[in-house]
């Protein structure tokens, strides 16, 4: 439409010897035309990122078609060691010293319970104050004076013999932190073996690899999906702008066309074949539907004008 506005725009200056009285086409389309370039970059730039994310969703498109199989299908493409136990002795080996020592730790925790529970009861049934009352006794029976005032050295050896029975569960404490230690210990050497072993076995480097696939895969799908859903709402919202950038030009091109019209001082029955049309449809065989002759405009009609297709 610019473009036919500026064509007809030549046109009208050529077509007159008389100083015609308008501002010429380039001065007043730089917005538009400015307006016109800011878009076109913004096309650019949308294409590239179009052809990145449908690199990523080509390279992936065969994980993103697994993910979305049944999961059994799934579970297939993953290699397993149950459908495909590991015969290696060294292997088995290690696992064996795993499983022993898991069942040592499930054994000291049960065991420890019970000696918690014990030691529980002991502490609960456990009251100084009989103790106390008569060593009170004994020391009043001892004093010279009716008047007595007891110091916490007198108790000392009462405290000593009590707490003396505790002693044995100090020694135990003591003991199973040792064994819990040597135990941790011998857990994370086998654990080790059995990670360089996993790491050097060729179906479990398989398993790993297709885990690490589906887990990559899954981030790619999200991200594709992001990118994809992001894409159709600015293509929306940038589809909403040129339609509004369009109906500007095509709205200021009529404008000067009529304008053109009456600085001719034509009518629409007397105008010349170069500007019988609207700008927008010069040279479009569709549109090219000539006025009825001697035309004339009714004031209480309003300008109809044919919609862009």
């Amino acid at each position: 439409a610019l473009s036919d506005e500026a064509r007809e725009d030549t046109q009208v200056r050529q077509s007159t010897t008389k100083d015609v009285e308008r501002l010429e086409s380039a001065d007043l389309t730089n917005k538009f035309r400015a307006e016109i370039a800011k878009y076109r970059d913004v096309l650019q730039r949308a294409r590239e990122s179009d052809a990145t994310i449908k690199a990523q969703v080509d390279t992936w498109s065969k994980f993103f078609a697994l993910l979305g199989s049944p999961r059994d299908e799934i579970e297939r493409q993953v290699p397993s060691t149950t459908a495909n136990p590991i015969t290696d002795p060294q292997h088995s080996q290690i696992v064996g010293r795993l499983q022993q020592y898991m069942d040592e730790v499930t054994l000291m925790k049960r065991e420890r319970a019970k000696s918690m529970d014990k030691l529980k009861r002991v502490a609960t049934e456990d009251d100084i104050t009989p103790a106390l009352n008569e060593e009170m006794q004994r020391l009043a029976a001892m004093s010279a004076t009716p008047i007595l005032q007891f110091e916490l050295h007198q108790f000392e050896d009462l405290f000593a013999q009590k707490l003396d029975k505790y002693m044995t569960w100090r020694k135990y404490i003591d003991e199973e932190r040792e064994a819990q230690t040597e135990l941790l210990d011998s857990i994370r050497e086998a654990n080790q073996a059995f990670l360089v072993a996993r790491s050097n076995h060729p179906l479990l480097q398989q398993r790993e690899k297709a885990l690490s696939n589906l887990e990559s895969a899954t981030k790619r799908y999200r991200e594709a999906s992001f990118n994809l859903h992001d894409g159709a709402r600015f293509y929306a919202s940038l589809e909403a702008e040129l339609q509004k950038l369009k109906t500007g030009c095509v709205d200021f091109a009529m404008a000067r066309h009529l304008e053109a019209l009456e600085l001719l001082g034509l009518s629409h029955g007397e105008t010349p074949a170069d500007l019988a049309q609207t700008p927008e449809h010069i040279g479009s065989a569709s549109a090219q539907q000539q006025p009825p002759p001697n035309l004339v405009w009714d004031p209480s009609m309003p300008l109809k004008y044919r919609s862009p297709k």
